[in-house]
């Protein structure tokens, strides 16, 4: 929690009604204006003391509370458990649905952590999943079958108190465990970085509730795997445009699904939309000429959440391009190779009932992307060999949007081009993708050697240098 000295205490304030009397203790703190009121005008009288002799001593104030930190009262009798239902409760109208589930995630994470005891304990599947699936789904809870009530009134008599992490043996000990799989492997640090600001956030919450007095978990931020918020991509992953056309053709191979999903792979490759972008695209998406370059008009992503997590019950959320507001169009170039792929899934396929390109095959609902995955898993394993299918090439769907930006980028589109067309700050553009770009190590190696005098012929690389006419044949200089 946020703490400040800009602290202003005024004078007691006094209201008369017409049967009681109230004394109003009024300060400010960090310009947020805090009342208390009282009966009795001694009680108001010491109250603001109080106030006033904390602010005299240096004391921080809390900016949430108004209150100095010797003053802040703390609940330390209330479970972890109940708490982090309150805490899922609080965010769930607030964030998307896949949010949502990364939350339950967490907060099951750190609940096993928080349990005080073995004794009795449920199977450890069936209470993960009781935790993940009820107790931190909002809208499930109250409904949960008779085997997971029994495992979530074992976690709620079997949690640590909130207060308990202020305890720095505790704190660590959930911390470390953040940083575990069940099967004991490292997690991806990424994962780690997502939970724990998870829980620094329900720490702020159990402040305001004044379940704890200060945050503890700044004090504990070399416990962590360090981790780049921004990951590089490895340009092992990025395929090339034969790789990649090689894939399309083993994915329209691949019955009865494959042939539905040829153009909605060749958006990830030739026009670098993301899977949820791609998933989301309708007819009035596109701009399509008979042949040659379209464009295409993105205004909606799909995300993939589950039916328990969304609204509306869909399994996919409808939410705004990531990272823009609700309603903002990104304008994409389609190529002429794609815009022959659309063309003809849209004369095999039409759309879904809503007007979704890309639905799935039996019921025409949503895109299930357990099909995506499975079907491009078999295209790669039908199309490389074994050596290679187990590389990092292409080994997501999500591979082909690198390749396309990484395409793009080593053709020379301007870097604040092809990250308006990929949905990308240019800062990030270049931190993501600075691996992937082709040529210029060649370029700087064969500078040095002729900073060097290396004679010309294979190196060590085999890569032939060009012959260095001799000085009596080279060109004058100016």
């Amino acid at each position: 929690m946020l703490t400040t000295y800009n602290v202003r205490i005024w004078e007691i304030e006094t209201y008369k009604g017409r049967r009681v009397t109230t004394y109003w203790v009024v300060w400010l703190v960090d310009g947020k204006k805090f009342k208390e009121p009282y009966r009795n005008k001694a009680q108001a009288v010491s109250f603001r003391a109080d106030l006033l002799s904390a602010a005299r001593k240096g004391e921080a104030f809390f900016v949430v509370t108004g209150l100095p930190v010797s003053m802040a009262r703390v609940d330390g009798n209330r479970s972890w458990y109940d708490f982090a239902c309150d805490y899922a409760d609080l965010k769930w109208p607030q964030v998307a649905a896949t949010t949502r589930r990364t939350h339950a995630e967490a907060l099951t994470a750190l609940t096993v952590l928080m349990l005080s005891s073995e004794r009795g304990r449920p199977d450890p599947a069936l209470l993960r999943r009781a935790l993940k699936l009820w107790a931190f789904n909002t809208t499930r809870r109250a409904d949960a079958p008779d085997d997971v009530r029994a495992a979530l009134s074992w976690a709620a008599a079997h949690t640590r108190p909130v207060s308990t992490l202020s305890d720095e043996a505790v704190l660590r000990k959930v911390i470390a465990g953040l940083t575990v799989c069940l099967d004991g492997t490292p997690r991806a640090p990424s994962v780690v970085t997502r939970w724990r600001k998870i829980l620094n956030n329900a720490v702020e919450y159990a402040i305001s509730l004044k379940l704890l007095t200060v945050n503890p978990l700044p004090a504990l931020r070399k416990a962590t795997p360090r981790s780049t918020q921004i990951p590089v991509i490895d340009r092992r992953a990025v395929a090339n445009p034969v790789q990649a056309r090689t894939l399309l053709k083993a994915v329209a191979d691949d019955r009865p699904s494959g042939p539905r999903l040829v153009a909605f792979f060749g958006c990830l490759y030739f026009a670098a939309l993301r899977p949820e972008e791609a998933a989301a695209l309708t007819k009035a998406n596109l701009s399509l000429p008979s042949t040659g370059w379209g464009e295409l008009f993105l205004d909606t992503a799909r995300p993939y959440a589950g039916r328990e997590w969304t609204d509306s019950g869909e399994a996919r959320d409808a939410r705004q391009l990531k990272q823009r507001a609700r309603g903002e169009v990104r304008q994409v170039p389609c190529p002429p190779e794609l815009t022959e792929l659309l063309h003809t899934h849209l004369d095999q396929f039409g759309t879904g009932p809503d007007g979704r390109l890309f639905v799935g095959a039996r019921n025409h609902g949503h895109l299930p992307p357990l099909t995506v995955t499975r079907v491009w898993a078999r295209a790669r394993t039908a199309t490389f060999t074994e050596t290679v299918a187990s590389s990092p090439l292409a080994r997501t769907p999500y591979d082909l949007r690198h390749a396309a930006v990484s395409t793009w980028l080593n053709a020379g589109v301007p870097p604040t081009t092809v990250a308006a067309w990929a949905g990308h700050s240019v800062d990030v553009l270049l931190t993501i993708y600075a691996k992937c770009v082709d040529g210029e190590a060649a370029v700087m190696r064969s500078r040095i050697d002729d900073a060097l005098g290396r004679p010309a012929g294979p190196d060590v690389s085999g890569i032939t240098r060009p012959q260095t006419p001799p000085d009596d044949q080279a060109p004058e200089r100016p």
